[in-house]
């Protein structure tokens, strides 16, 4: 499954509001220099995460956008099909009501890819913003060089 870059995006920009989940807004400008990302492409994605409820924007010179909802709340999974639709591994899977494939009787991969959509749709709606922001900063605090010999 490829994520689109604009579903990238939208995850990034969330991943970046949830670290200043409380601290204020931050302005399209700021959310897409911290994840470089093009500015405008970032604003009309923006604007459709508002439109989902889960931003608030305020305008002005102290405006911007903050996260409507606890970073815990919204889960990876959510925003994926939000933005791209289903987490379908193949897109034979992937059309309304289920598969449509001409040889969807027989296929003999169709097991793993069910089995590849309910390891995705776990991993990715038990995943949730907080946690992301939680195992970035892990990751990025726990090293610490030891210089000494």
């Amino acid at each position: 499954m490829n994520l689109s870059r604009k579903c990238q995006y939208a995850l990034r920009a969330l991943f970046e509001l949830a670290k200043h989940y409380e601290e204020g807004p931050l302005t399209s400008r700021q959310i897409a220099e911290a994840q470089s990302m093009p500015a405008n492409f970032l604003e009309l994605i923006l604007k459709e995460l508002r439109q989902a409820g889960w931003l608030d924007s305020s305008r002005g010179p102290s405006g911007g956008y903050v996260l409507a909802v606890s970073p815990d709340a919204l889960s990876v999974g959510e925003v994926i099909r939000f933005i791209d639709g289903p987490l379908a591994p193949v897109k034979c899977m992937a059309g309304s009501g289920g598969r449509h494939c001409d040889t969807q009787e027989r296929c003999p991969f169709a097991n793993l890819w069910d089995r590849a959509e309910s390891y995705l749709t776990e991993l990715y709606d038990t995943t949730s913003l907080q946690d992301v922001v939680d195992e970035h900063a892990a990751a990025t605090t726990s090293y610490m060089a030891n210089y000494h010999i």
